[in-house]
């Protein structure tokens, strides 16, 4: 804990840039299980990847991101932004995470629309459509943090990490009684939505996108054919984490051979990783996702919050008197809303998330 002054620490990255902690503990904390795999390299690379072209598959929600065409034409700022916002939930104090919740409903809250398949209407607030996410989300960060991280968790401390999704999904429109708690209840989960997942023409088209959108987040100054190469190496390593069966619907395939030898060569890479200097790996992930950054840098670098009060999602939601995303989004739902165009350019909505300083 040296280096630290007045509650800040300087990050060695930026001259005069400090890290200043967060106001309390928020959710989870310092110590948690969630924590441990969520800070760990493969989080923020295969995890991430493996869960959003995992969720394609779902016709409703692909329908949605083809018709924002956000994915496609600012790759880095989703990646950004949606990292922003899973590393709030996860890393941030209570309140910025309610205001995180809040304003997340506001921007679905228009993405709305005709999902060609099905002839349904999709709604990116949805209760069901966001469990998906949620799941695809947690289990995929788990699952490559066993792959090619540290191995599996105790049994202890994986109730821990499901008890503490249940937790999270508290933040969305999620009903929270239909959050998996158990590997077994998470494997169910999934085999009972394999039967509405769909490898229609968009989603192979957005799988094989965004397997290799790493290409995009490696900052400019590295050469392209560099970047290329390193996307190449994260979407190899992402199928291998994927099922047989899904691979063949999104038209992904990998030869067990290839899963082999990519599975071999990224364990040694992701644990060099996760034993190298924290400060280094802070200015990586600001080069990266740097609205993410000083969320996660007071756990990364092991800032103590300034409060070590840890809450619970009821008792936030009532001390600082707010509404929970459930009851927002029953305020909206049978409201006259009008959706966002077909590949917009609308000026994005800023989760306020900075706990102090520069912001890289």
């Amino acid at each position: 804990m040296a280096d630290v002054r007045a509650g800040t620490r300087n990050t060695g990255g930026h001259t005069g840039d400090v890290v200043k902690p967060h106001a309390d503990a928020g959710f989870f904390g310092p110590g948690s299980v969630a924590w441990k795999v969520w800070l760990y390299p493969t989080a923020m690379l295969h995890g991430f990847i493996r869960a959003t072209v995992i969720e394609e598959l779902d016709p409703y929600l692909v329908a949605s991101v083809d018709h924002s065409g956000q994915v496609k034409q600012r790759p880095a700022l989703r990646y950004d932004r949606t990292m922003q916002y899973f590393a709030t939930v996860m890393f941030a104090d209570a309140k910025t995470v309610l205001d995180s919740a809040e304003l997340l409903v506001k921007i679905h809250s228009r993405a709305i629309g005709p999902e060609p398949v099905t002839g349904g209407q999709y709604d990116a607030n949805d209760p069901d459509s966001q469990l998906w996410i949620h799941m695809t989300a947690w289990h995929s960060i788990l699952y490559t943090y066993e792959m090619f991280g540290p191995g599996k968790l105790s049994e202890a401390e994986e109730a821990e990490y499901w008890e503490a999704c249940a937790i999270a999904a508290a933040f969305q429109t999620i009903d929270p009684e239909a959050v998996p708690r158990s590997r077994d209840e998470v494997r169910r989960y999934f085999e009972d939505w394999r039967p509405r997942l769909a490898g229609t023409e968009v989603a192979q088209d957005m799988m094989d996108f965004i397997l290799y959108a790493s290409q995009y987040l490696v900052p400019k100054p590295v050469p392209k054919v560099l970047r290329r190469v390193v996307s190449r190496f994260v979407g190899a390593g992402v199928k291998a984490t994927m099922p047989h069966w899904m691979r063949k619907i999104g038209a992904t395939p990998q030869s067990r051979v290839m899963d082999s030898v990519i599975i071999a060569l990224t364990r040694p890479v992701m644990r060099l990783m996760a034993r190298g200097n924290r400060k280094l790996q802070l200015d990586a992930l600001r080069r990266i996702t740097p609205r993410s950054a000083p969320v996660i840098a007071p756990a990364l670098l092991e800032v103590p919050p300034t409060s070590p009060k840890k809450w619970t999602p009821a008792e936030a939601y009532e001390h600082f008197e707010m509404t929970t995303p459930r009851k927002q989004y029953e305020a909206v739902r049978d409201a006259k809303r009008e959706p966002y165009r077909k590949h917009h350019h609308e000026p994005v909505l800023e989760f306020q998330t900075t706990p102090a300083g520069k912001a890289s």
